[in-house]
């Protein structure tokens, strides 16, 4: 059994199924209109739209000549348009229907046929037949059933359109031209004829028409396409941009990367799409329950019909009142709509802040995580190490110190010798001019200030190199307490200073996990840094588990041992030496640029290597879900306190004539119980975001929405 990705039914795998083939992927479906809406959804609902134009003019003019001149040639002329609005407005609702029967399977589209139909045919057969059955006539009750239902159902479409809007905002983000760059010159060209190795050149205030890097040119990038929040980046030759982001003030000539749907906006636009097809288990649920409403739901209708007509003698005309008021106040409209509308905009809300969840699944895990296994490098800490302490021996001073270190390291690509080079420059000073500087892998790099040898060795090469390092050996227990390393200068044989290197926090690091500790889930490390680097991190975050020095099957060792002891475990990581453990835990955070990490191990993908975004996308997460079952909640409502009324329950007290407008009630409660389950779920749309301040970015904090 395979379900539909429209309504949710349950559809057989059969060769006479209704089926779509699309990308290689074959879809079933309960009806036509179901598969229709999946193909096209934008003239679907232009159809509807011109059966409404059609159905509420002619039942109102139902409704005036049944009430205001219930004369036999006012009550024909009533059947008449009530017969164009059966039929034309109605066709959908027989065309569903006849597909299920067709198969063998209930829909909504079935009881919606059988209650409309048979309050119509019980009316005609009254007009034409005079005397054979009591002269009450529902045409009014079909048409304003038929139009009240078609109503909601394009205002289901509307919300399917309204939320999935994220991927049309990503698409228009595109420029529709772009300069390429050749050997003849430069050319304007149509973005969709550039490709991978293309060089374009993006002037200041252009987009970025594909996925590149920087080869020319210096600027600064706006990229609240990726971080939901304005500013503005430098890129210099060597960094990446994406698609769709702002340049700023200078002109850079990019190396294409990726293109289409391989680009950055492509696969935001593609992990949407997976969103809105596939299926979470708490949908299953619902899927299981509307299988076996719609028999249901005919027994309750015949069963309380027959009662009435024969146990209590009522007319043959309140026994069919009975029959249809059941099978329209209870279909089942909001089962329908109560998951893939909270999912569409929940995720479509959720990739506005550069979370991207990989389909209904991945949101249902993040949302039951309790504990979060993080690495370090890369994710609590910045990547790239940074110039931690230092110390400089007389008659060196800390400022000549840091110029000398940097005018040896000037020109290195060695992590230290950036990170030295940043140091000076954040304090202005400037390197001292080195010459003849030559680097020993693994040990350091030599050169000459003027007739004097100098260098920079690495910490262990101190006894190698016959440098006494007592005078800073206080210091140096203290660097190694903290697992940071160091390297030392060296002037003519003698040690003039020495300089540790460690990673910072990256910012916000705090407030996050104080933020996962406060929505209920406990966090710890699983490095493969050393024990003192990975402690003295875990204390400044406040985090009491560690598991040091491991390497990737044993983080798989550590994350499978947690999963037995009954934990639902999240991990997050940097999607490369931690890809494994991010594929096999409950829920894997994949923090990166959101183009490499896609087509990673990771459920969730983070875009902004931020970790502020780990509990906002476990926040978002729990809110879309406690959206559909809010949903699913006043959908089973609605039908267990109107059944139980249509079927008579409250006949003791108002009498069965009491009965006589309650089809169009209870089509007009379906309605409304169907709206409730839509705006409840666009309320995502309006919930603030995810406080990374303090420490509230796990709660549902909604402002201004329908409960």
């Amino acid at each position: 059994m395979a379900t539909d990705p429209v309504c949710g039914m349950f559809v057989a795998e059969s060769p006479e199924a209704i089926q779509l083939t699309r990308e290689n992927r074959r879809y079933y479906f309960c009806c036509s209109g179901c598969r229709d809406t999946f193909a096209n959804p934008f003239e679907e609902r232009r159809r509807l739209a011109r059966r409404l134009a059609v159905a509420w003019p002619l039942s109102i003019a139902v409704v005036a000549l049944s009430y205001v001149d219930p004369t036999r040639v006012s009550v024909g002329i009533a059947a008449l348009l009530a017969g164009i609005v059966q039929g034309y407005a109605g066709a959908p609702f027989y065309r569903g229907a006849w597909d299920a029967l067709r198969r063998r399977v209930g829909n909504m589209d079935f009881l919606i046929a059988v209650g409309t139909t048979a309050a119509f045919a019980y009316s005609a057969v009254a007009l034409l037949v005079p005397g054979r059955l009591p002269s009450e006539y529902f045409f009014d009750a079909s048409s304003l059933i038929v139009t009240l239902i078609l109503t909601g159902s394009y205002l289901e479409h509307l919300t399917r359109v309204r939320a999935g809007s994220a991927v049309q905002r990503l698409a228009e983000l595109l420029p529709t031209e772009a300069v390429v760059l050749g050997r003849d010159g430069e050319r304007t060209v149509p973005v969709a004829e550039v490709g991978a190795g293309d060089r374009v050149r993006v002037s200041p205030g252009g987009r970025f028409p594909a996925d590149g890097i920087v080869r020319a040119g210096r600027t600064y990038v706006d990229e609240s396409l990726l971080t939901g929040e304005p500013g503005a980046v430098e890129k210099r030759p060597g960094a990446t941009v994406l698609a769709g982001t702002v340049n700023g003030e200078g002109v850079v000539e990019v190396e294409v990367t990726r293109v289409g749907p391989d680009a950055f906006v492509g696969q935001v636009g593609a992990l949407l799409g997976e969103a809105e097809m596939s299926r979470i288990s708490i949908r299953r649920t619902a899927d299981r329950i509307a299988a076996a409403f719609v028999p249901a739901v005919l027994g309750i209708a015949v069963a309380a019909a027959v009662f009435w007509r024969v146990a209590e003698g009522v007319d043959l005309t309140t026994s069919v009142l009975v029959f249809v008021t059941v099978t329209i106040t209870a279909c089942p409209c909001a089962f329908g709509l109560a998951t893939p509308a909270a999912i569409l905009v929940g995720t479509g809300r959720a990739a506005e802040d550069g979370i991207l969840f990989r389909g209904p699944e991945a949101i249902e895990r993040a949302a039951r995580i309790d504990l979060l296994l993080t690495d370090k490098t890369g994710t609590l800490t910045d990547s790239e190490p940074s110039v931690s302490d230092l110390v400089a021996l007389p008659p060196c001073t800390e400022p000549e110190l840091i110029a000398l270190v940097a005018g040896v390291s000037v020109g290195s690509e060695h992590p230290l010798g950036r990170a030295v080079a940043r140091a000076a420059a954040a304090r202005g000073i400037a390197p001292t001019p080195v010459e003849d500087t030559t680097a020993l892998p693994g040990r350091g790099v030599r050169g000459h200030v003027g007739p004097e040898a100098v260098a920079i060795l690495s910490g262990r090469e101190a006894p190698a190199e016959r440098i006494d390092v007592a005078p800073i050996a206080a210091w140096v227990r203290g660097v190694e307490a903290r697992g940071d390393s160091w390297s030392i200068a060296v002037r003519n044989g003698r040690l003039v200073g020495a300089v540790a290197f460690g990673t910072s926090l990256v910012p916000g690091a705090r407030e996050a996990v104080a933020a996962l500790r406060a929505g209920g889930v406990d966090v710890a490390i699983v490095t493969g840094d050393g024990e003192p680097a990975a402690r003295r991190v875990a204390a400044a975050l406040g985090i009491a588990r560690v598991h040091a020095g491991a390497d990737p099957a044993a983080k798989l060792a550590v994350l499978a041992e947690y999963q037995r002891a009954g934990r639902v475990v999240g991990f997050v990581g940097d999607g490369v030496n931690d890809a494994p453990a991010i594929a096999a835990a409950d829920a894997g955070f994949a923090i990166g640029s959101g183009t490499d990490v896609a087509r990673e191990a990771g459920q969730v993908i983070l875009v902004r290597p931020d970790f502020r975004t780990v509990p906002a996308a476990i926040g978002w997460a729990r809110r879309t879900v406690a959206r559909v079952r809010r949903n699913l909640y006043w959908a089973i409502g609605y039908n267990a306190v109107l059944i139980p009324v249509a079927a008579g329950a409250l006949v003791p007290w108002l009498g069965l004539r009491a009965y006589a407008w309650l089809p169009i009630a209870g089509a007009l409660a379906m309605g409304l119980s169907s709206a409730t389950v839509v705006l409840n779920s666009l309320g995502l749309r309006r919930a603030v975001p995810a406080d990374r301040s303090a420490g509230r970015p796990l709660r549902e904090t909604v402002s201004s929405a329908p409960a």
